[in-house]
């Protein structure tokens, strides 16, 4: 996480640095919040706009999330600088914009205004994520409607839940995190006080304002490999996801067979790129569960690449180590990729003999297939066991 930090008592001179932690009060109550502090807004909720709630008078919007409600994945693409973020109608019996805090009602109208051009209309979207102790946050950008690969229809889409029997729908948001190193008290105190294109404005937030054009905040990951604390499930919650996986395969007659299938269809799901997958018969298996063909391009001029897959249905305490891993690394032809997938984790010196090596591998850990399931709709232990006996009958 953030190596600098700012403490509660400085908040209200400090400027806004990208990946800096700003700590919370120690009172425990809400003016602990050290959002409010820090930039002048309200001190709760994941909507914090400035202003009026419908977006055309709105100064400013903060957004916060702490990442990990699987119900509402939010996340941040730190390799493409997209923010996918859920709206906040979060339970059933409201119609999609009548939300108390109206945060789907400045969705709305900000990404209308894009689509429209006009987006002197839109106002700044400051991101904040949890930090790693009470009420810290750790602040993760500037934020614009919208990416430069995705059209009107993609942008924001309104999708159906399901919640207790009812259905209705949310917001599901797409934006860009500008390549914006600091934000300055200055232009703050500017927003507050009506002069949202003043001098301390960003230069690439002014430069998207009068083109368009996205200049996303894009970063190479440092990290070669995973901790294993990092590739266990987060949560109890994701972790009751995983052992009701485990438990099923280990109960069913064609017990690494099945997995293997589940295995492949996870990767599918994760990138329906993959168009075809084969599994090797279970009395020859020689390092490979399956094989499979993933496509290039659109489809009139795609081209193919073989891969091939291995999977592990294990416990979150057992791991995979380098004898297994080896396997599938010794398999791989010229120009194939591999997918290592495993309920449970990938020791260091596996995983780091294949990012230092080089090798074209990519692992499916288990907390990779509980977010993976949570995109396609399956969160709770029940849903995730009802998709595995409709797919993988015993």
């Amino acid at each position: 996480m953030s190596t600098r930090s700012v403490s509660f008592s400085d908040l209200s001179i400090s400027d806004l640095i990208i990946d800096a932690t700003y700590e919370g009060g120690v009172k425990g109550n809400a003016g602990d919040d050290p959002i409010s502090k820090l930039i002048g807004c309200e001190n709760q909720g994941g909507f914090r706009p400035v202003g009026s709630r419908d977006g055309a008078n709105t100064k400013f919007c903060v957004l916060y999330t702490d990442l990990s409600n699987s119900d509402w994945p939010d996340r941040i693409e730190i390799e493409t600088g997209k923010f996918y973020y859920f709206g906040d109608n979060r339970e059933s019996g409201r119609e999609l914009h009548n939300t108390p805090k109206r945060g789907n009602l400045i969705l709305r109208y900000s990404f209308d205004q894009i689509h429209k051009d006009n987006r002197k209309m839109v106002p700044p979207f400051f991101v904040f994520t949890k930090g790693g102790k009470g009420r810290d946050v750790v602040f993760r950008g500037l934020a614009v409607p919208g990416t430069a690969d995705l059209n009107e229809a993609e942008d924001l889409v309104a999708i159906w839940k399901l919640k207790e029997g009812n259905r209705f729908q949310n917001y599901r948001a797409v934006f860009t995190i500008l390549n914006v190193a600091s934000i300055s008290r200055a232009w703050i105190h500017d927003i507050h006080n009506g002069l949202l294109f003043s001098q301390n404005a960003p230069r690439e937030w002014i430069q998207w304002i009068e083109t368009g054009k996205y200049t996303p905040l894009a970063a190479e990951k440092t990290i070669e490999y995973r901790k294993i604390s990092e590739q266990i499930p987060s949560s109890d919650k994701r972790r009751e996801v995983i052992q009701c996986i485990v438990d099923f395969f280990k109960a069913h007659p064609r017990r690494e067979y099945a997995f293997e299938e589940c295995a492949a269809k996870i990767a599918q799901i994760m990138d329906n790129n993959i168009i075809e997958y084969d599994l090797t018969r279970p009395w020859r298996d020689g390092g490979r569960d399956a094989i499979g063909k993933y496509r290039i391009g659109m489809n009139e001029n795609a081209i193919y690449v073989d891969f091939a897959l291995e999977a592990k249905c294990k416990k979150l305490d057992s791991g995979s180590g380098v004898r297994e891993t080896s396997r599938l690394i010794a398999r791989l032809r010229y120009r194939q990729f591999g997918i290592f997938v495993t309920t449970s984790y990938v020791n260091q010196q596996a995983y780091e003999e294949i990012k230092v090596d080089g090798h074209p591998v990519i692992i499916i850990c288990g907390e990779d297939i509980v977010k993976i399931l949570e995109i396609r709709g399956l969160r709770t232990p029940i849903q995730v066991k009802q998709w595995l006996q409709i797919n993988f009958p015993n």
